[in-house]
């Protein structure tokens, strides 16, 4: 039985096609692991916060040396971590936006970036702390990106498959809806990018 964490960070709703296609990695992995527990976390929802000064100041003093207005300031990250490490199982959405991810995909990266928690430093170099998860990403474009011209300006799956790899996820695997603004190839786009779902 896994533990699955669910991140949504498209701001299109119930017509994001990223969603779409994470509900679709979820319902196989569900299949492979019956008895899965799911945990469902919409970025846009909850309004993330981007980092501020004072929070990005508490990341850097212990535990015992921090005050309760500070212990506040840091309380959604702390969140943001704890959920990360209970999960087995991250299925992340994110939609190609102006080549990159959505803003608040990226703020939940730097809330969960964590210098002595989820990385640290070693005599050869930086050391992940997250490890042992499965990482799926559903990501879904209006080009295509995956190959051909486009595929210098996808700053998403090699942003990805790098930062968390930096942070001890190397085990991730890629899902593309993509070409869903291109005649002729966007009809079958959906189909194409659920049939390609393998989950290990």
């Amino acid at each position: 039985m896994k533990h699955i964490l669910h991140l949504k960070s498209s701001i299109q709703g119930k017509d994001s096609y990223s969603i779409k296609l994470g509900h679709a990695i979820v319902e196989k992995v569900q299949n492979k692991y019956p008895g899965s527990t799911l945990e469902e976390l919409n970025l846009v929802d909850i309004e993330i916060p981007h980092l501020s000064p004072a929070v990005l100041r508490t990341f850097f003093i212990p535990g015992d040396q921090l005050t309760e207005e500070e212990k506040e300031a840091i309380r959604f990250s702390d969140e943001m971590v704890k959920q990360l490490m209970a999960a087995d199982i991250i299925v992340i959405g994110a939609p190609l936006i102006n080549f990159t991810i959505p803003t608040v995909l990226k703020a939940w990266i730097d809330h969960i970036t964590r210098a002595g928690i989820t990385f640290g430093y070693a005599e050869n170099g930086p050391v992940g702390k997250v490890t042992g998860k499965k990482i799926y990403v559903a990501m879904s474009s209006g080009g295509v990106y995956s190959q051909g011209p486009g595929k210098a300006n996808d700053f998403v799956a090699p942003y990805l498959k790098a930062f968390l790899g930096f942070l001890g996820m190397t085990d991730l695997s890629v899902f593309r809806a993509e070409g869903l603004k291109v005649p002729g190839v966007k009809e079958q786009a959906m189909e194409k990018a659920i049939d390609s779902i393998i989950v290990d």
